[in-house]
């Protein structure tokens, strides 16, 4: 989830300066903990409210409008209460959903192994003292646990196995533990990899094995410390397996802690799979997530969280091819060269040669999962060519958006056309959260997996014609 600053910058409407006026009137009169919960009851009430549709940020071309920085930052958290008993996320026509794996603590990412077993990251943030001091600490403690991201990390990593390939896991298995908010997994041959929110730890598995023993070994470190805004990192192996792609999201939303905190941040880092040798691969990237190689060109994409507190229509969270060097705005400019004004100071030199992006994905969506069309999946022939993206949800933006899972179609290695929703109904009529979905990855049988980190579920999206014993 990706939590907001406070801003300077004062919107001129009655209503703010009443806010203001009333604020500064209690200070002069209160103790700080009615201070804390007035202004905590204000946050939540106020801002202001989108004046586009989500699809006009959607698109190789997003509508861009003005800046509307405000004192007071929209805030629509949409409160956590899971999923009744019984009930199910929503598939779009022509497609079902079942629980694969229900129970689970947090899950947050997926990865397939080569026999079929499905391993899940069960993890949430990691202590982060220097990210939770003062009024803003304690505010977003309290958004935090209202949007079910508040509680300790589990720091396992689960198996599931579906044997008799019903479409329902009947085995469960600790596989890794003692982890460090462990988010991205990959396998090279026996080497498993885990991307811990501060290092990349490698571990000897044993094709069929469904538990770990050991700490394994630090392969390569990445940013992290007290001060660790953006802890999940996302990882991917190259084709031919030598070499490691991790995210790494900011240590801010624009900078305002300071560039010298953003040091190896916003990036795309390159691992040397044997020996932990890295380098920068791409950067200005606020804080991406997913990644997928699209086959036809052979190129990485990953889809990114973009900056807070412009207003509800902006910025765009977006899905991009990631070039080698290529370097794409943030903190400096978003969308291409569209400079953020409170970023000081500016950087010209970095702003001109910044790329954009190839698809936007919606304002304040907070895309995290990504995974391209599986051959043979058991989708109906439109989902045939494409990316799957898993939308966790906004908090920055009145309405909400995102809260669903999307596929954006592909023609040839670019996409093309609107995106279509694949799974919906994470959102009550009343606006709480009965689910947020996260990771996204097809299992061995062409199910469409997808990790539910409020609903503690994994959903499996199949074509509704779909044997339910599919062969492999």
């Amino acid at each position: 989830m990706r939590t907001p600053m406070t801003s300077p910058l004062v919107a001129p409407t009655a209503r703010r300066s009443y806010s203001i006026n009333h604020a500064q009137s209690c200070m002069r009169g209160v103790g700080l903990a009615v201070i804390l919960l007035g202004a905590c009851a204000l946050l939540t009430a106020c801002g202001e409210t989108a004046t586009l549709p989500v699809d006009a940020g959607i698109g190789p071309q997003p509508t861009l409008p003005e800046p509307r920085a405000s004192l007071i930052p929209t805030v629509n958290v949409a409160t956590a209460v899971g999923r009744p008993a019984g009930t199910m996320p929503t598939p779009a026509p022509g497609l079902r959903v079942n629980a694969f794996a229900a129970g689970l603590e947090h899950p947050r990412w997926i990865h397939l192994l080569p026999n079929g077993d499905v391993l899940v990251a069960e993890t949430n943030a990691p202590p982060k003292p220097e990210d939770g001091k003062g009024i803003k600490g304690w505010f977003m403690k309290k958004f935090m646990r209202r949007a079910g991201a508040g509680t300790p990390s589990p720091n396992r990593i689960t198996l599931l196995r579906d044997a008799d390939g019903d479409g329902v896991a009947e085995l469960r298995a600790l596989f890794v533990e003692g982890l460090n908010s462990p988010f991205g997994m990959a396998l090279v041959g026996n080497n498993f990899y885990v991307a811990d929110t501060d290092a990349v730890r490698r571990f000897n598995y044993v094709p069929g094995a469904t538990r770990i023993v050991g700490s394994g070994e630090v392969l390569a470190k990445l940013p992290a410390g007290p001060l660790n805004h953006h802890w999940t990192k996302s990882l991917i192996a190259s084709r031919d397996g030598s070499k490691l792609y991790v995210t790494v999201g900011s240590n801010s939303n624009a900078a305002e802690n300071g560039i010298d905190k953003e040091q190896g941040r916003a990036a795309i880092w390159e691992i040397d799979a044997r020996s932990g040798g890295q380098r920068l691969y791409a950067t200005g990237l606020r804080n991406p997530n997913g990644m997928a190689w699209e086959p036809e060109s052979g190129k990485l994409w990953t889809v990114v969280n973009e900056r807070d507190e412009l207003g509800s229509d902006l910025v765009p969270d977006y899905m991009t091819s990631v070039t080698d060097g290529g370097f794409y705005g943030w903190p400096y400019s978003y969308y291409g060269q569209h400079v953020d004004s409170r970023v000081k100071p500016q950087q010209p030199e970095l702003v001109a040669r910044a790329l954009k992006p190839d698809y936007a994905l919606g304002p304040h969506t907070a895309s995290l999962g990504l995974a391209y069309s599986a051959p043979g999946n058991t989708l109906p022939p439109s989902y045939a060519q494409g990316m799957f993206v898993g939308q966790h949800g906004s908090w920055n933006r009145r309405p909400a958006s995102g809260y669903k899972v999307i596929f954006v179609p592909f023609d040839g290695s670019r996409p093309a056309g609107k995106p279509v929703d694949v799974l919906t109904g994470f959102l009550s009529p009343d606006g709480r959260a009965l689910g947020r979905p996260v990771g996204v990855a097809f299992d061995a049988r062409g199910g469409l997996l997808v990790a539910d980190d409020v609903g503690n579920a994994i959903w499996r999206v199949t074509g509704a014609n779909a044997s339910p014993v599919a062969a492999r």
